[in-house]
């Protein structure tokens, strides 16, 4: 007897690449312990100290979180399937629209290019005025936001508005298309806005240029009636959770990696938060960004037009959106599961008691592990500086953690090569007498890799090769390439 147990990209550098494990059933904890047994290194990542399920991963045996359930003593029968789903980031029925219906009479030229729309019962005149008449904020103009602004703009949402304080780089060309070649070096927002009118001129656009932070969310977002999480980092997500239950809003949100996504529509009214499934985030590093392990280019447009359908039903009503509901998608096997997100009565903010009130009080940064990893400091090096200190003779280890299809883009060296996943129990094969220099892309996950040796107790001398690889590339060796 046995069950398999489906292992998420984000877990699998620490269960040697495997996307699935088969163990013999028996209850939630026996089957974790049997996947900790044969993957040791996925035990830190999943497991806190004491041997608890660490808060930003839920197990679920088929579609339903052994929250809901017995817990660890969850019965897990034989065939049934298993699902670690770690944050990266019932249902509801026919759900009434968001937005008042608006009187005001579609032009011929709005009936012309809304007939579509109009012709479906579902939407209608009443549904396209109610479209012209909603206001959303779309938060990160990335992969996610791409898509979503192009197609709510082209729905005819009367009122986007866009926060992002990037600016376009090439390598965001391959997933991010509502900018073009051209757009290299410009605010996001303003290629955006350019692009919008390209599509629909009669959409009105506010651009906001500046980060989204805990003294300004409430003002941002209380101008408009839905909001979207475009974003890419736990901080803002917890901030856009956490504003939206505050002014009732809904949070129409998507996350991914590699090949991977999930969305849903979190909505403290009618269901559960973030918070309510994921009620802190995982330490800083340990689930990679997409900016460090890649992502397929056209994930983030299957998942931004499903969140624009989302939107899309929230403000004409009807239909059944994911509000208690997750949509995860693995795009590399094609297959789209839907799982049951239950909401937490103990929710700090959404809950029966909640205890945050306020945003201005409230330090995104430091529960984000964030301030922590500031103070922790790692010492790092300048690529020039390691240079020259190669060059004069000096006997300096050379450790490259990424993985190995990352390493066939370029390699680094003369570097040693130990993932990240195999840094703990392979800490024997360094010289703690030597100077150990740690390299990865950028210089986060080499951060990561120093701490993480630290916390299995070596004691050798360790250094961050500051911004990675691309740095070396860039300063020392032009004829390496960035990616």
């Amino acid at each position: 007897m046995a069950v398999t147990v489906l292992i998420p990209t984000t877990l699998r550098g620490f269960a040697q690449q495997h996307s699935e494990v088969e163990v013999p059933a028996g209850t939630a904890a026996e089957v974790l312990a049997a996947v900790a047994e044969k993957y040791p290194d996925i035990r830190e990542a999943v497991f806190a100290d004491d041997g608890t399920l660490r808060e930003f991963v839920h197990v679920f045996v088929g579609d339903r979180s052994i929250q809901e359930l017995q817990g660890f003593a969850t019965p897990v029968p034989d065939g049934a399937e298993v699902m670690l789903i770690p944050t990266i980031a019932g249902g509801s029925g026919v759900h009434a629209p968001l937005i008042p219906e608006n009187r005001e009479k579609l032009s011929n030229d709005e009936i012309s290019r809304y007939s579509r729309h109009l012709l479906l019962k579902e939407v209608g005149v009443a549904g396209q005025r109610r479209l012209k008449a909603a206001k959303v904020l779309i938060v990160g103009l990335g992969g996610l936001g791409a898509p979503l602004a192009q197609y709510l703009a082209a729905a005819g949402v009367g009122t986007l508005g866009l926060v992002d304080f990037d600016e376009v780089e090439l390598s965001n060309l391959q997933r991010q298309v509502i900018h073009r070649t051209r757009d290299i070096g410009r605010p996001k927002v303003a290629s955006a806005k350019e692009a919008i009118r390209g599509i629909n001129p009669q959409v009105k656009v506010n651009t906001y240029d500046y980060p989204l932070t805990a003294d300004n969310a409430l003002d941002i977002l209380g101008e408009y009636d839905i909001i979207v999480d475009a974003t890419d980092n736990y901080p803002a997500r917890y901030l856009i959770n956490d504003a939206c239950v505050l002014l009732g809003k809904p949070d129409v949100f998507a996350a991914m990696f590699q090949f991977e996504g999930q969305v849903t529509v979190f909505y403290g009214k009618e269901g559960p938060c973030y918070r309510c499934v994921y009620p802190s985030p995982p330490p800083p590093g340990l689930v990679p960004s997409c900016s460090q392990g890649g992502v397929m280019g056209v994930l983030p447009g299957i998942l931004g037009t499903i969140q624009a359908g989302e939107v899309i039903k929230l403000i004409v009503g009807g239909g059944r959106p994911l509000i208690g509901r997750m949509l995860v998608i693995d795009a590399w096997n094609m297959k789209f599961r839907e799982l049951k997100l239950p909401h937490n009565p103990d929710c700090p903010i959404s809950g029966t008691h909640p205890s945050i009130h306020e945003l201005e009080t409230y330090d995104y940064q430091d529960f984000c592990g964030l301030k922590k990893q500031e103070e922790e400091s790692v010492e790092a090096i300048a690529a020039k500086e390691l240079k020259q200190r190669l060059d004069a003779g000096e006997h300096i280890t050379l450790v490259d953690v990424r993985e190995p299809h990352e390493r066939a883009i370029i390699k680094f060296p003369k570097a040693k090569v130990i993932p990240i996943g195999q840094l703990a129990r392979r800490q024997d094969e360094l010289d703690p007498s030597r100077v150990t220099v740690f390299i990865c892309k950028e210089g986060k996950r080499s951060i990561l890799a120093i701490r993480t040796l630290r916390e299995a107790g070596y004691h050798g001398p360790m250094f961050n090769l500051k911004d990675g690889i691309n740095s070396w590339a860039r300063d020392v060796d032009a004829s390496m390439p960035q990616y």
